[in-house]
């Protein structure tokens, strides 16, 4: 029977039951009970989410290339300073997660209250963090490959996302705008 162990150390069982009008339905849970399923039908894949949790979903058609899921990758890197974040792929979206929590504020908080805090107590801390998605970059163009890049708005009424940048090469929208994550100028691009 699959099971899978997510990043939080939580298990997740593939179970299979029906819909309403009688088709086969496939979905993860914690519990092992029910009729769970021998393997992942043909033409599905087993999909982890950034926070954790395990979904199957009908495979999905490569639109975004990996050259460019690496190009925000190496972006991050080279002109940001987070330590830890996420970049995710769906459909013609690279999505990037970023830690609602700070580690390094969190072990500061357990060492007032202990002498020394572990590797295993900062390994378990990470199993902890939840991920908000930030930014994204969305394929508009698939001959020529140009996207607009997207933040996500928090002005209480209209929670959703915003256009930044239009009908760029990803690189260039890249190096202008990652670099404003994780900083309070982030919330004046608009």
């Amino acid at each position: 029977m699959p099971r899978y162990i997510n990043r939080k150390n939580k298990e997740y069982f593939l179970h299979k039951g029906q819909t309403k009008t009688g088709k086969e339905r496939y979905y993860f849970s914690q519990k092992l009970s029910g009729a769970t399923s021998g393997r992942v039908p043909d033409g599905y894949e087993v999909y982890e989410a950034p926070n954790g949790s395990f979904h199957i979903r009908k495979i999905q058609e490569q639109i975004i290339t990996d050259e460019e899921k690496k190009i925000v990758e190496d972006g991050l890197k080279k002109f940001t300073n987070l330590k830890d974040f996420k970049v995710y792929v769906k459909k013609n979206i690279i999505s990037i997660y970023t830690p609602i929590q700070d580690i390094d504020v969190l072990v500061d908080i357990m060492s007032r209250y202990q002498k020394s805090v572990s590797k295993e107590d900062r390994e378990f801390l990470q199993t902890t963090i939840e991920y908000k998605t930030e930014m994204q970059f969305v394929l508009i163009d698939k001959k020529e490959r140009l996207f607009n890049v997207q933040r996500y708005n928090y002005r209480g009424s209209i929670d959703d996302w915003m256009d930044i940048d239009f009908f760029q090469p990803l690189d260039e929208l890249v190096e202008l705008y990652v670099g404003y994550l994780g900083k309070e100028s982030f919330f004046e691009l608009y």
